[in-house]
């Protein structure tokens, strides 16, 4: 990672996306990867496409969405105390004792989730965080007080942490599920531009919206792009972190490469492809089995239009929607350059069906 890459890397997860409100971490996406691409597009709700090559008729997408998980103001009481509800899979375990942002149109608000001291517990029958328990301190003592700040209902609320790095192998961070996978396509427009690869086929880099609450940008933006492939990537658990059932999760590690996804959503001829080019290019990688749906952008793509022949190349992170998802920097390398070399080697027209 050159120092281009990392100041980008580190302005991009750093920057609070909640669920709704992508627009800023969209901005400084779009402004690093335009001058590897075209031109680009935008949509109603946010979602990005920067793409090469516009005018060709065979269409490839790379794809992660730009989201991060959030909170909402939902209550505030009279003595100035707020509550709130998910704006997507936030996890209310690991709120307490938590800074958070709270973006109102006045600017960030600091606050902090509060939680009862040790010592003035029950401890016979120790209650756990829960939605109905958990609130935000921001240092007001009356309702006035708090919306005077410009918080009011709806108000949107970030987690206040920062990316780091962990014994020089690991980055550390809020939000790499999956602005993670935002930074790594457009490192792969970069390779392409840098290494002045004639694609002869249109590429629509996107970085889609909405995915944390049911895949929303995923759904227009294929739509409205019509794609022949794609290549979709996300995040995934590393199971050999502690409390997890291999016999159930499967067996993936931080360091062992990018999982490649098998299930109804990837489409089998894709999935050869790509565990094709791994093997021929000696990239190390894992892999994982999804059942009904992947969960990931890749339902929203396989399943549009008439079908669009897709694939799931997920990197492996430890504590998924907590502020400290951890990746290996191995990981991220290797994740990019396997999609890399899978987009590179795909031929105009190239036809996935089984049956032609």
């Amino acid at each position: 990672m050159d120092q281009k890459s990392k100041e980008f890397l580190y302005k991009y997860l750093n920057n609070a996306s909640p669920t709704g409100f992508e627009s800023s971490g969209q901005e400084i996406w779009l402004d690093y990867i335009k001058p590897y691409v075209d031109t680009y597009m935008t949509d109603t709700y946010g979602s990005v496409a920067a793409v090469i090559n516009p005018e060709a008729e065979y269409k490839v997408v790379i794809e992660a969405h730009a989201d991060e998980i959030s909170w909402f103001v939902n209550y505030i009481t009279d003595t100035g105390y707020i509550y709130v509800i998910r704006n997507g899979g936030s996890d209310h375990q690991i709120a307490p004792s938590k800074r958070v942002n709270i973006h109102t149109k006045k600017g960030i608000v600091k606050g902090i989730f509060g939680w009862p001291a040790i010592h003035v517990r029950n401890k016979s029958k120790e209650e756990s965080p829960n939605l109905k328990n958990i609130f935000i301190d921001v240092g007001a003592s009356t309702k006035e007080e708090v919306e005077e700040m410009g918080i009011h209902v709806g108000t949107v609320i970030t987690f206040d942490d920062e990316l780091m790095e962990l014994n020089d192998k690991y980055l550390v961070g809020r939000a790499l599920d999956n602005r993670i996978g935002g930074y790594m396509i457009a490192e792969v427009a970069r390779k392409i531009k840098e290494h002045k690869i004639e694609l002869p086929f249109g590429l629509y880099v996107v970085n889609a919206v909405q995915e944390e609450i049911g895949l929303r940008g995923a759904e227009m933006m294929a739509h409205r792009i019509k794609p022949n492939l794609a290549i979709i990537t996300d995040v995934t658990h590393d199971t050999n972190a502690p409390m997890y059932d291999k016999i159930t999760s499967g067996d993936i590690s931080l360091g062992k490469g990018p999982t490649v996804s098998y299930g109804p959503a990837v489409q089998n001829n894709v999935l050869e492809m790509i565990l094709g080019i791994a093997e021929e290019k000696q990239i190390p990688y894992q892999r994982r089995a999804v059942s009904r749906s992947t969960g990931t952008d890749t339902d929203a793509f396989a399943y549009s239009n008439e079908g669009v022949a897709s694939a799931l190349i997920s990197i492996p992170l430890k504590y998924m929607h907590t502020t400290v998802e951890t990746c290996a920097k191995d990981d991220l390398e290797n994740t990019i350059k396997l999609i890399y070399e899978t987009v590179i080697q795909v031929a105009d027209g190239q036809d996935f069906r089984y049956i032609k």
